[in-house]
Protein backbone atom coordinates (compact mmCIF):
# COMPACT_ATOMS: atom_id res chain seq x y z
CA UNK A 1 0.00 0.00 0.00
CA UNK A 2 1.19 3.32 -0.71
CA UNK A 3 1.12 6.21 1.31
CA UNK A 4 2.39 9.66 1.80
CA UNK A 5 4.23 10.83 4.92
CA UNK A 6 3.08 14.33 4.94
CA UNK A 7 6.51 15.66 6.39
CA UNK A 8 9.88 16.80 5.31
CA UNK A 9 11.50 15.43 8.74
CA UNK A 10 13.69 12.55 7.52
CA UNK A 11 13.82 11.53 10.81
CA UNK A 12 10.58 10.78 11.51
CA UNK A 13 10.53 9.23 7.72
CA UNK A 14 13.15 7.00 9.16
CA UNK A 15 10.95 5.89 12.17
CA UNK A 16 7.79 5.23 10.34
CA UNK A 17 9.07 3.26 7.67
CA UNK A 18 11.46 0.74 10.47
CA UNK A 19 8.11 1.01 12.06
CA UNK A 20 5.75 0.06 8.92
CA UNK A 21 8.13 -2.83 7.17
CA UNK A 22 7.74 -3.86 3.86
CA UNK A 23 4.12 -3.80 3.53
CA UNK A 24 3.88 -0.16 2.88
CA UNK A 25 5.19 1.98 0.68
CA UNK A 26 5.60 5.60 2.29
CA UNK A 27 6.78 8.94 0.32
CA UNK A 28 8.19 11.49 2.20
CA UNK A 29 6.96 14.88 1.22
CA UNK A 30 10.85 15.11 -0.51
CA UNK A 31 10.39 12.31 -1.99
CA UNK A 32 7.25 13.31 -4.38
CA UNK A 33 8.77 16.57 -4.77
CA UNK A 34 6.20 18.90 -2.29
CA UNK A 35 8.65 21.33 -1.13
CA UNK A 36 6.31 23.75 0.18
CA UNK A 37 5.84 24.20 4.15
CA UNK A 38 3.10 23.65 6.06
CA UNK A 39 2.49 26.20 8.15
CA UNK A 40 0.79 24.85 11.49
CA UNK A 41 -1.93 27.29 12.28
CA UNK A 42 -4.16 25.27 14.48
CA UNK A 43 -4.18 25.23 18.61
CA UNK A 44 -4.13 21.78 19.16
CA UNK A 45 -1.99 18.71 17.88
CA UNK A 46 -5.21 17.42 16.24
CA UNK A 47 -5.96 20.55 14.27
CA UNK A 48 -2.23 20.48 12.89
CA UNK A 49 -2.18 17.14 12.42
CA UNK A 50 -5.48 17.54 10.17
CA UNK A 51 -4.31 20.83 8.21
CA UNK A 52 -1.25 18.93 7.09
CA UNK A 53 -3.09 16.33 5.91
CA UNK A 54 -6.02 18.00 4.13
CA UNK A 55 -3.48 19.94 2.75
CA UNK A 56 -1.46 17.08 1.03
CA UNK A 57 -4.55 15.28 0.51
CA UNK A 58 -5.89 18.16 -1.30
CA UNK A 59 -2.84 18.35 -3.95
CA UNK A 60 -2.30 15.01 -4.41
CA UNK A 61 -5.37 13.32 -4.16
CA UNK A 62 -3.52 10.34 -2.64
CA UNK A 63 -3.76 8.52 0.23
CA UNK A 64 -1.35 9.93 2.94
CA UNK A 65 -0.96 10.98 6.51
CA UNK A 66 0.30 13.36 9.12
CA UNK A 67 1.17 14.02 12.46
CA UNK A 68 1.90 16.12 15.01
CA UNK A 69 3.80 16.04 18.33
CA UNK A 70 4.15 18.02 21.65
CA UNK A 71 6.28 17.59 24.60
CA UNK A 72 3.73 18.63 27.69
CA UNK A 73 5.47 19.43 30.58
CA UNK A 74 3.17 19.41 34.08
CA UNK A 75 5.35 22.05 35.83
CA UNK A 76 4.90 24.70 32.76
CA UNK A 77 1.69 24.13 33.01
CA UNK A 78 1.92 21.46 29.25
CA UNK A 79 3.87 23.89 27.91
CA UNK A 80 5.86 23.82 25.45
CA UNK A 81 3.00 21.75 23.74
CA UNK A 82 1.34 22.29 20.36
CA UNK A 83 4.58 25.17 20.20
CA UNK A 84 7.15 22.42 20.88
CA UNK A 85 9.01 22.96 17.41
CA UNK A 86 8.78 26.58 17.47
CA UNK A 87 9.26 27.04 21.62
CA UNK A 88 12.46 29.07 21.51
CA UNK A 89 11.04 31.00 18.41
CA UNK A 90 10.66 30.34 14.75
CA UNK A 91 14.25 30.22 13.53
CA UNK A 92 15.78 28.23 16.69
CA UNK A 93 16.65 24.63 16.26
CA UNK A 94 15.66 21.86 18.90
CA UNK A 95 18.89 22.47 20.75
CA UNK A 96 17.45 26.33 21.37
CA UNK A 97 13.80 24.44 22.21
CA UNK A 98 16.02 22.27 24.91
CA UNK A 99 17.78 24.79 26.17
CA UNK A 100 14.77 26.87 27.33
CA UNK A 101 12.95 23.83 28.64
CA UNK A 102 16.11 23.07 30.82
CA UNK A 103 16.08 26.71 31.69
CA UNK A 104 12.86 27.16 32.29
CA UNK A 105 12.68 24.35 34.68
CA UNK A 106 15.85 25.23 36.40
CA UNK A 107 15.04 24.16 40.19
CA UNK A 108 12.10 22.67 39.61
CA UNK A 109 11.26 19.83 41.74
CA UNK A 110 8.32 18.37 39.27
CA UNK A 111 10.06 17.11 36.11
CA UNK A 112 6.96 15.42 35.23
CA UNK A 113 6.29 15.31 31.39
CA UNK A 114 4.19 13.43 28.18
CA UNK A 115 5.11 13.26 24.78
CA UNK A 116 1.62 13.29 22.59
CA UNK A 117 1.32 12.32 19.32
CA UNK A 118 -1.24 12.53 17.00
CA UNK A 119 -1.65 10.89 13.69
CA UNK A 120 -4.11 11.76 10.93
CA UNK A 121 -4.75 9.88 8.09
CA UNK A 122 -6.92 10.68 5.18
CA UNK A 123 -7.68 6.82 2.92
CA UNK A 124 -10.62 6.38 0.26
CA UNK A 125 -11.89 10.14 1.31
CA UNK A 126 -12.36 9.43 4.48
CA UNK A 127 -10.41 10.76 7.76
CA UNK A 128 -9.00 8.99 10.52
CA UNK A 129 -7.49 10.48 13.81
CA UNK A 130 -4.68 7.83 15.98
CA UNK A 131 -3.69 9.33 19.30
CA UNK A 132 -0.40 8.25 21.58
CA UNK A 133 1.31 8.92 24.48
CA UNK A 134 4.56 8.60 26.62
CA UNK A 135 4.79 9.16 30.19
CA UNK A 136 7.89 10.32 31.84
CA UNK A 137 10.63 13.28 32.92
CA UNK A 138 12.55 15.74 31.88
CA UNK A 139 16.21 14.88 32.88
CA UNK A 140 18.87 17.69 34.07
CA UNK A 141 20.90 17.59 30.96
CA UNK A 142 20.81 16.32 27.34
CA UNK A 143 21.92 12.52 27.80
CA UNK A 144 22.64 10.32 24.37
CA UNK A 145 23.19 10.81 20.62
CA UNK A 146 20.63 9.18 18.30
CA UNK A 147 17.42 10.34 18.25
CA UNK A 148 15.91 13.85 17.21
CA UNK A 149 13.90 17.08 18.63
CA UNK A 150 13.72 16.54 22.70
CA UNK A 151 14.73 12.94 22.95
CA UNK A 152 18.37 13.86 24.78
CA UNK A 153 15.83 15.30 28.02
CA UNK A 154 13.51 13.41 27.79
CA UNK A 155 13.33 9.95 29.95
CA UNK A 156 10.41 7.71 29.42
CA UNK A 157 8.57 5.98 32.66
CA UNK A 158 10.34 2.82 34.02
CA UNK A 159 13.51 3.76 31.76
CA UNK A 160 16.35 4.85 33.17
CA UNK A 161 17.58 6.10 29.69
CA UNK A 162 16.73 9.12 27.32
CA UNK A 163 15.38 8.87 23.82
CA UNK A 164 17.99 9.54 22.49
CA UNK A 165 20.31 6.89 24.12
CA UNK A 166 17.59 4.03 22.52
CA UNK A 167 17.70 2.88 19.45
CA UNK A 168 15.25 3.22 16.75
CA UNK A 169 13.63 -0.16 17.59
CA UNK A 170 13.30 -0.02 20.88
CA UNK A 171 12.07 3.95 20.95
CA UNK A 172 9.22 2.68 18.52
CA UNK A 173 8.17 0.06 21.04
CA UNK A 174 7.37 2.52 23.13
CA UNK A 175 7.34 6.34 21.76
CA UNK A 176 4.45 8.11 21.42
CA UNK A 177 5.02 8.25 17.67
CA UNK A 178 5.74 4.35 17.85
CA UNK A 179 2.30 3.76 19.55
CA UNK A 180 0.28 6.35 17.41
CA UNK A 181 1.38 4.32 14.55
CA UNK A 182 1.07 0.63 16.04
CA UNK A 183 -2.59 1.97 16.15
CA UNK A 184 -2.33 3.02 12.31
CA UNK A 185 -0.98 -0.29 11.00
CA UNK A 186 -3.50 -2.10 13.06
CA UNK A 187 -6.43 -0.36 11.67
CA UNK A 188 -4.85 -0.16 8.14
CA UNK A 189 -4.27 -3.81 8.27
CA UNK A 190 -7.84 -4.62 8.57
CA UNK A 191 -8.90 -2.43 5.68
Amino acid sequence: MELIFATHNANKVKEIKNQLGEGFNVKSLNEINFLEDIPETENTLEGNALLKVRAIHKQTGLNCFADDTGLEVEALDGAPGVYSARYAGESCDANDNMDLVLENLRGEVNRSARFRTVVALIIDNQEYIFEGVCEGEILHTKTGRDGFGYDPIFKPKGYERSFAEMSIIEKNLISHRGLAVKKLIGFLNRL
